[in-house]
């Protein structure tokens, strides 16, 4: 007869994508991860990778590599190793195709709703009517996932002081280098209270430079930026400001409808497209729709466009046609 040896058991691998740089991005990774441990694989372990808008958008087979493989908060992929995917995005397909197969073969394991404002909530919600999944510690993420995605902030100023322990950690999610703080507090989130990440010490050796460059980029938008058409504009080429909150220029501007701005990075130049939660008249325009004819897409209140690297000029071309647009 055998020996049994209990370290030998095979562990149930589960890799998650989800996108990079996002609060509800990791929110959505750390409830579903909840998910799966205590509704479907307890002994699971999971690996993260952070996904992130490219201007030649592709899924390589190698990022499927679990017994299971999910995406949560970002588009769908047609890899026949794909088991689980959770979106709210308007531009959740990358062709026309994708959306045909996802129509042809989806499952309860796949779907999306773009009536949601943060995945965090979609995936909380369809977990618990189709599984009978809660994890009640974790009400407090998904309410800030809401919150922080949807851009239901009482106004601008609150939404640039970043007073809560949940909008400074979106500070490091959005403005971190690289995705390794991001997965550790992907690891928080699914044990810990916000406030109680947030106060951890290698969060705060994160978070205090960010800070200091939080406050150096509302004073370089301020100086950069302009506002006309109810379109504020501005260009952050050469100011390592990828990442900047994104409600600044309507702190800054708060008569105005629209944000078209530029931030190149390491990895693409991107045009951002946003929409005054607080705009003096109602925006009228898909942001999504707009960006989708740029290879981009998102939401219909913001979106983005994302180039090769060192595309800048293109990029200017491309964001001024949009403010252009949304000016008219």
């Amino acid at each position: 007869m055998e020996s049994f040896h209990p370290f030998l058991i095979q562990r149930m691998q589960v890799r998650v994508l989800y996108h990079d740089h996002c609060f509800d991005g990791a929110a959505s990774a750390a409830f579903f991860s909840r998910f799966i441990r205590g509704s479907v694989h307890p002994e699971a372990q999971f690996k993260y990778t952070g996904m992130a808008h490219r201007a030649s958008q592709i899924f390589e087979d190698s990022l499927f590599d679990g017994d299971e493989n999910a995406i949560v908060d970002f588009k769908f992929s047609n890899n026949p190793r794909l088991t689980w995917w959770f979106d709210h995005h308007q531009s959740a397909f990358l062709t026309p195709e994708d959306a045909r197969l996802y129509e042809a073969t989806k499952t309860e394991r796949k779907m999306f709703d773009t009536t949601y404002k943060s995945c965090t909530r979609y995936i909380s919600t369809m977990v618990k009517q189709k599984w009978g999944f809660s994890a009640p510690d974790l009400d407090d993420l998904v309410y800030w996932a809401d919150i922080i995605d949807g851009a239901q902030y009482p106004d601008a100023k609150t939404a640039v002081d970043l007073g809560a322990p949940a909008m400074k950690l979106t500070l490091v999610i959005e403005s971190s280098k690289g995705s390794d703080i991001v997965q550790k507090i992907i690891q928080y989130m699914q044990r810990m209270p916000l406030a109680e990440i947030i106060e951890q010490p290698d969060i705060q050796e994160v978070f205090k430079p960010l800070y200091e460059r939080h406050l150096k980029s509302v004073d370089v938008i301020r100086e950069h930026a302009s506002e006309a058409g109810g379109v504020i504009t501005f260009d952050l080429t050469g100011f390592d400001l990828e990442g900047y909150n994104k409600f600044v220029p309507y702190f800054l501007f708060p008569q105005g409808v629209y944000t078209v701005a530029v931030s190149p990075s390491t990895f693409r130049t991107k045009i951002s497209v946003g929409s005054n939660p607080w705009a003096p008249v109602e925006p009228t325009h898909n942001l999504a729709t707009i960006c989708e004819r740029y290879g981009g897409g998102g939401h219909a209140r913001v979106g983005a466009i994302s180039l090769e690297p060192g595309q800048v000029d293109e990029a200017r071309k491309i964001a001024a046609e949009v403010a252009a647009e949304l000016s008219a």
